[in-house]
């Protein structure tokens, strides 16, 4: 009974399943968010000095994955002309080489053992597994 005498209406099942979908939602919720406080506890509790220092690391790593971008775009427009002037001069077309290309990537991302005749380092080989599903839908 309710206090002023009244007997309460029950509530139906939905609206008790919906209530405690509705108190897990607000749970996951709140701990996101506690954990989202502990993570900017850590930092505030950071000096500020160290803050700085691990923000120009990361400008200096990211300014240095931009160069080496670069530099990995220059190489690999040069060699795709160095790659169709000498196809030209043998009379191949320029679809047959990027074909060949891709089935040279495709061998690399298909096959373990594969590495282009050696010029693929094992360091590189594992740089690439490690991105393969990536690199699968690219080079399809």
């Amino acid at each position: 009974m309710n206090p002023d005498g009244s007997v309460p209406v029950p509530e139906a099942p939905d609206a008790q399943a919906q209530a405690a979908a509705a108190a897990l939602e607000r749970e996951a919720h709140l701990e996101t968010l506690q954990e989202q406080m502990e993570a900017l506890q850590e930092v505030l509790a950071k000096p500020l000095k160290d803050v700085l220092a691990e923000h120009a690391q990361s400008q200096k790593t990211a300014a240095a994955w931009e160069a080496f971008g670069a530099m990995w775009m220059l190489s690999q427009r040069a060699m795709r002309r160095v790659a169709m002037e000498l196809a030209a001069q043998q009379g191949v077309s320029e679809d047959e080489v990027v074909a060949r290309a891709l089935r040279y990537a495709n061998a690399v991302l298909n096959t373990e053992d594969e590495d282009l005749g050696g010029t693929l380092a094992p360091a590189q080989l594992a740089h690439i597994a490690r991105h393969k599903p990536m690199l699968r839908k690219q080079f399809k």
